[in-house]
């Protein structure tokens, strides 16, 4: 297999180093400066006499940090391969090192100089380039550290067995050889050990804080590689304490950095011991980040807390548990699906002995113990109306008990064993629930309404497996469902739950099958049910029955529409003579009358709903009951309100014929009502009628997510049509921008935060899932006025990250397009997105000092009082995705949104979060990094952790972290790699680091924990 591109790169520059090694380290040293993205280079001249400190200084001082742009920050396909190939270059390097060059205290000695300086640096992008080369390079390390440690225990196990022979056959040339390789393996060991001192001391422990939120995440992520990768000698609590204070960190991506360290940690039963202090002082943190308003870091504190369980079933409570429980019911499907899996593995997933020997399916089965236990955890939650919610939550773990229908079907049609407890008549009700939606889940292959965005295309192998379902499910219900109507014919929960089945056959396997008969048996069900009910739930669901059967595509269509047709030829000769007797002139109606008549029209109307009755005539008996109450005011209002209904119906099926083949007949004249009413509703309120027609717009939006799902395409002709019609709105408006403008500008408001309303289903670093109606909102910008074209991009950009206003991708379009439409026509429109982003703050706390009057322009009389006065009346709650509640139909804990107030300077619409009007802290002195000397055996690196510099922070709250702290050591360690397997006599045993004994130092501590102003 041929060298690879970056290998090929590090053997050249192995090779200059062995010609000329400070030509070659000068070369090292200029790329890491120029991988910064710092455009100036180290010459000859100051690599041989300057100090670290003072090349730093000089780089800082040719850095260009206007742009705010470095390779690492920088998007597009080119720049995130950069990163990936910057931290395979490190990799490699060690790895083609490692014999020879790094022991040689010259090459290592300047790399690891200067990356620890340039990780102390204020220039964000030398800070953050540096910390994730310190970091590789520290892997990198550890990984040659466990080498060594295996190559020393494998020389010991060699000398040991040839000291063991007997003097004859011992070769004492071999056993000095062994010797002399442990001895230098045991040197490049304190080496290695001393390195990774260094770069943990220079870097980690300061880097882990940064203010930058990267930074802090890289720390992580590579702490929980070298805990995993080398436990012996990382895996205790002394570095797992970082790990655990982080999680209280106050970003996102940090968190899950922490979570996903740990998954890998937890995922080994073998490393569960060394967690067991970890787990009992961090376990309750763990727990809370399953409600984190974060959806990536909540999925993942459930898989962790599944990981969790596996390790042990006594560490989590029952309180912990039932705070998972809840989230199947969640609407964000990863959260879901997250703690459905947390459920099986609880509640489903152990076997006692005496289950080993049951069979598979049936009333006395394994799967019929886990279905009642899914219909008792069902009715606990007490959430009924969202079973279909537990059945997707549970579907990818639990899909095979899922559909083990034979199973629920002995559940409810079987009688019980002796000794068994029969189901209760509402565990049946729950049951039935389940299985339907189980079924609907099975056949339609998508989650239920509320909890995804849209259908996805199926793979061949889902396709595949949807239809051997649908085919077993036919098979299976054609039989049972009959009996099960008959069983439950007389509660209308039931059977309501059990017509809706039918819709899910595939009606050929009627035939196919030669199930004719259970057809019939099926269809009498479904009179009887008719002629015993008279609630509108049974009476829908049984005519959507018979609309799924009558399907001309079928043989079965004869014989459904000869049944359907004398069901209902009997229901209206009732209908018809009993109205006759009920409308007879001077015979007062009884009650029972009255009931008869109402009741058989329910049914009538039930059925009109889904089918066309039309040949029965039924308007001329309507009329005539609809025209008796009106003049005699006496018809009871139930008949009045179904026979209105039932002539509405009339009415529709009339309309659809007419309708067809002529569907544009009427399309000017109902234009011209539209612009009319239109016209109307503006005059009587302009902002109303604004935020009307972009809530109409966000509505066609939504639908088009529904049919196409989040990854549609712009130029379809869906987006472009909703596109036109916020064209033609906005030429509603006119050209008189004063007399629109507040409701303009509400109507820009309203969508901007529908844009940034849901997160991407696909999670941090894509854009937000409506993101792309932004480039619909920008057809109406042209109706803004110049300065308030200002004020609302400074409003956009409340909602905007830093890291959204540096993407270039396509999917970003929508945002730059509608940016890109503010900034047109303005007097200083021309600040780039990075500047005009970062220049934020700057202008709020300059705000406050100018005039109250300042910038505003004043109306003429009649036309309306300032901006400010009329939208400081408006809502003033926006909600920011930072901090964005939790979707309906869900069980999660909703937060309340942060209350908004409004700057004086900026109108009331365009309110300011109270973080964005939070001040920076004082800049504090900077702390230089002197230079190490790391090559002394047992240097005490990490005996204090020294004094905060400016660019660290404080991630929770100061009570928080008292209460974190309370009993925690602060003193690090030097790294001390565990001795082979063979020199275990000189192990020394690590502190505790969680003992609630211990009495933290408060010089340390505060060195150690920042607090946020």
């Amino acid at each position: 297999m041929g060298k690879s591109a970056t290998q090929s790169i590090v053997d050249d520059w192995i090779e200059s180093y062995k010609s000329d090694r400070d030509i070659a380290l000068l070369d090292l040293i200029n790329f890491f400066i120029q991988c910064s993205g710092c455009k100036g280079a180290v010459s000859a001249e100051m690599f041989r006499h300057m100090q670290n400190s003072e090349i730093i200084r000089k780089m800082t001082e040719e850095f260009d940090e206007d742009s705010g742009d470095y390779p690492l920050t920088m998007a597009g396909p080119l720049w995130k391969k950069f990163k990936s190939s910057f931290c395979e270059f490190i990799g490699v390097l060690v790895r083609q090192c490692q014999y020879s060059i790094i022991y040689d205290e010259y090459m290592m000695d300047t790399v690891i100089s200067l990356l620890t300086g340039l990780s102390d640096s204020q220039v964000r992008a030398f800070r953050h380039t540096s910390t994730l080369a310190a970091m590789k390079l520290m892997t990198a390390l550890v990984n040659v550290a466990l080498n060594l440690s295996i190559n020393m225990d494998n020389t010991q196990r060699q000398y040991e067995a040839e000291r063991n022979k007997v003097m004859a056959k011992r070769a004492n040339d071999r056993l000095e050889l062994l010797l002399q390789k442990r001895k230098e393996l045991q040197e490049n060991q304190d080496e290695i050990e001393n390195m990774m001192n260094a770069i943990f001391k220079g870097v980690f422990v300061h880097r882990y804080r940064d203010a930058i939120a990267e930074v802090r995440a890289i720390c992580i992520e590579e702490i929980g590689v070298w805990m995993k990768m080398y436990s012996d000698a990382f895996l205790n609590d002394s570095y797992l304490k970082y790990v655990g204070w982080t999680m209280h960190d106050k970003q996102g991506e940090v968190r899950l950095r922490c979570l996903t360290a740990l998954q890998g940690l937890y995922y080994n039963r073998e490393l569960n011991t060394r967690l067991e202090l970890f787990t009992s002082r961090f376990k309750d943190r763990i727990v809370s980040m399953a409600l984190d308003k974060e959806y990536d870091v909540a999925v993942q504190a459930i898989k962790l807390l599944t990981l969790v369980l596996h390790s042990s079933d006594e560490v989590l409570t029952a309180e912990d548990c039932e705070s998972v429980y809840h989230l199947v019911y969640s609407a964000h499907r990863p959260v879901a699906v997250a703690a459905g899996e947390f459920l099986y593995k609880k509640l489903f997933s152990h076997r006692g002995p005496e289950e080993e020997g049951m069979p598979r399916r049936g009333r006395q089965s394994l799967n019929g113990n886990l279905i009642k236990t899914t219909v008792f955890f069902f009715l606990e939650s007490e959430l009924h109306e969202h079973g279909a919610y537990l059945v997707d939550s549970l579907w990818e773990c639990a899909g095979e008990l899922l559909k083990d229908w034979e199973s629920m079907i002995s559940l409810l049609l079987d009688e019980p064993m002796p000794g068994e407890e029969a189901l209760t008549d509402h565990q049946e009700t729950a049951l039935i629930e389940i299985m339907l939606c189980a079924i609907r889940q099975a056949c339609e292959c998508h989650p239920p309404v509320g909890r995804g965005t849209g259908k996805r295309v199926l793979t061949a192998k889902e396709k595949k497996t949807q239809l051997d379902d649908r085919t077993r499910i036919t098979e299976i219900f054609a039989v049972a469902l009959p009996l099960l109507l008959a069983k439950y014919s007389v509660d209308a929960e039931k059977v309501t739950n059990l017509l809706q089945l039918p819709q899910f056959f595939d009606l050929e396997i009627y035939t196919t099958g030669r199930l004719e008969k259970h057809l019939e048996s099926l269809l009498r069900q479904i009179r009887e049910v008719v002629e015993k009910h008279t609630e509108t739930d049974v009476l829908e669901a049984c005519s959507m029955t018979y609309h799924a059967l009558c399907n001309e595509e079928f043989t079965i269509f004869n014989r459904v529409d000869i049944a359907r047709s004398q069901l209902l030829d009997e229901l209206v000769d009732k209908f018809n003579r009993l109205l006759e007797d009920f409308l007879l002139e001077g015979e007062e109606p009884d009650e029972d009358d009255a009931y008869q008549v109402l009741s058989t029209l329910k049914r009538i109307t039930a059925f009109h709903n889904a089918h066309d009755l039309s040949k029965w005539d039924l308007f001329t008996s309507n009329y005539k009951l609809l025209n008796t109450g009106l003049q005699n005011g006496d018809m009871p209002e139930q008949i009045v309100i179904h026979a209105m209904q039932c002539t509405h119906y009339i009415i529709l099926w009339h309309l659809a014929k007419v309708s067809e083949g002529s569907s544009t007949k009427y399309y000017n004249d109902y234009g011209d009502i539209i612009k009319e009413t239109m016209s109307k509703t503006r005059q009587i309120d302009k902002i109303q009628c604004a935020k009307t027609l972009i809530l109409s717009l966000q509505q066609l939006f939504n639908e088009m997510l529904s049919d196409l799902g989040c990854n549609f395409d712009r130029s379809s002709s869906s987006f472009c049509g909703i596109k036109e019609l916020a064209r033609r709105f906005s030429l509603t408006f006119g050209l008189d921008q004063l007399k629109t403008r507040e409701a303009i500008a509400m109507l820009h408001k309203d969508g901007i935060e529908f844009a940034f309303k849901e997160p991407s289903p696909q999670g941090e670093g894509n854009p937000p899932l409506n993101l792309a109606f932004l480039d619909i909102l920008s057809e109406f910008s042209s109706k803004l006025l110049r300065q308030d074209k200002k004020t609302v991009h400074l409003y956009l950009e409340r909602f905007m990250t830093f890291q959204m206003a540096l993407q270039r991708e396509d999917c970003w379009l929508p945002l730059i397009s509608y940016r890109n439409s503010l900034q047109a026509g303005g007097d200083d429109d021309t600040m780039s997105v990075i500047s005009g982003y970062s220049s934020r703050s700057s202008s709020i706390r300059t705000k406050k000092a100018k005039p109250a009057s300042t910038g505003k322009r004043k109306l003429p009389e009649g036309e309306g009082c300032s901006t400010d006065a009329v939208w400081m009346n408006q809502e003033q709650n926006v909600q920011t995705p930072v901090m964005m509640p939790s979707p309906h139909l869900t069980s999660t804990v909703l937060r309340d949104p942060k209350k908004m107030r409004p700057e004086e300077s900026y109108m009331g619409v365009y309110a300011m979060t109270s973080e964005q009007q939070h001040q920076q802290l004082p800049p504090q002195q900077h702390h230089h990094q002197t230079p190490m000397d790391y090559n002394r055996r047992g240097s005490g690196l990490m005996e204090d952790d020294e004094e905060p510099i400016v660019e660290d922070v404080m991630m929770s709250s100061e009570d928080r972290l008292e209460d974190l702290n309370e009993g925690m050591d602060f003193d690090t360690m030097d790294i001390d790699l565990p001795p082979s397997k063979n020199r275990r006599e000189r192990s020394e045993l690590k502190p505790d680091y969680f003992d609630p004994s211990s009495i933290m130092d408060d010089s340390v501590g505060i060195g150690l924990l920042l607090r946020v102003q």
